[in-house]
């Protein structure tokens, strides 16, 4: 049965009931529309969902959504909005004539929207069901997510060849005789992606001492010998999937803890890599790289391993399942990275992170970018 059919049954709703723009990752996905003004999702055990749209985005929703769209009038929106002050009652009553019951409604759900629709029905909170169905890819899911994550490492390559062909010059990286700056490099990294039709927001390059700092953004300077941690995370702009890298570099000559560290980190991500496969707790993946670290002379504490192994990846970069304390089985279809890093103030950071599918028999790694640490 469909997680969701379950849910709404299980709830004892007669539908399940959304209202969002295509920038809220479920409606993204349930509807498989993208439009920057809200719509109505409603869907009833068994049956196809609708969608409610605008008389104007009638025809694009006919031609993109996974669903038959009907326009606001159809749904009898303003047979009872007569007045601006009754958007949210009108569209309430609405809804509630089209569910004819109860209804099944996300954490996300406008709460002016659940008042009104509880002067006809009750209004029940669904406790992530969508996420939970996200968490499973279907083949075309993963084939966007892996087309992103070839951007990705274009973009990476760009940046690590930038890095890589600048001159050190009083121990500072100088660029076409400008200082290369983690500006800089986030810019030449965002342009690479707009040529790829992906976008990116809060991409890391965090160098030196900020790098030990795990979501560092990064400013400044690029300094010799030190580590730089580069992350990114773009968003195709079409499908709205999501792919995640992170590359260590240095461009000189590093310390020897600095290598040790980037020898136990790429260590402990070809371990994680290795013991994945559907059916494997995240958590026994997580605590498999907290005791190699611990091996290595390196606690799982603010001085060290401080995040979670992994995440699932998809219509949000960070999203189930998760690879972490606590974390149960994976899926086939899961969509996950493999992010171990090390974090020590006075050193820096190293972090290396691989995208890759879950499988019945193991991981399929979507990343090909190369593990170098000396540029």
């Amino acid at each position: 049965m469909d997680l969701l059919d379950e849910a709404i049954r299980s709830s004892g709703a007669a539908a399940y009931v959304g209202y969002a723009s295509s920038t809220d990752p479920d409606m993204r996905y349930l509807t498989r529309f993208q439009t920057t003004d809200p719509v109505i999702y409603l869907k009833r055990p068994g049956e196809r969902g609708l969608v409610v749209v605008s008389q104007m985005e009638y025809a694009r929703a006919a031609a993109e959504s996974a669903f038959a769209p009907i326009t606001r009038a159809e749904a009898g929106l303003f047979t009872h909005w007569k007045d601006p002050s009754e958007r949210w009652s009108a569209m309430a009553a609405a809804i509630a004539g089209l569910a004819n019951g109860d209804v099944l409604v996300p954490p996300s759900f406008p709460i002016a929207l659940a008042r009104g629709l509880e002067t006809h029905c009750r209004v029940l909170i669904d406790e992530g069901t969508v996420q939970r169905r996200r968490a499973v890819k279907a083949p075309a899911e993963v084939q966007e997510i892996r087309a992103v994550q070839r951007a990705n490492e274009a973009a990476m390559a760009a940046v690590v060849e930038m890095i890589r062909a600048a001159e050190i010059r009083d121990g500072l990286l100088v660029h076409s005789g400008e200082l290369l700056t983690a500006e800089r490099v986030r810019a030449e990294c965002h342009r690479t992606l707009l040529a790829h039709g992906c976008r990116a927001a809060d991409t890391i390059v965090a160098p030196g001492e900020q790098s030990a700092q795990p979501h560092q953004r990064g400013t400044g300077p690029l300094e010799a010998d030190r580590p730089i941690v580069i992350d990114i995370f773009p968003e195709d702009e079409l499908s709205g999937y999501f792919a995640d890298m992170t590359r260590t570099v240095v461009r000189g000559e590093p310390s020897d803890e600095l290598v040790a560290m980037f020898e136990a980190v790429r260590d402990a991500k070809a371990l994680a890599v290795g013991r994945i496969k559907a059916g494997v707790p995240g958590a026994e993946i997580h605590q498999a790289v907290v005791d190699l670290f611990a091996e290595r002379g390196y606690a799982a504490d603010a001085s060290g391993f401080t995040h979670n192994l992994g995440h699932g990846v998809g219509l949000e970069v960070h999203e189930l399942p998760s690879l972490g304390p606590g974390a149960g089985a994976l899926e086939a279809g899961n969509v996950v990275t493999v992010e171990p890093g090390l974090y020590l103030p006075g050193v820096g950071g190293v972090r290396l992170e691989d995208l890759g599918l879950v499988t019945a028999g193991g991981f399929e790694n979507f990343t090909r970018f190369p593990e170098e640490l000396v540029l």
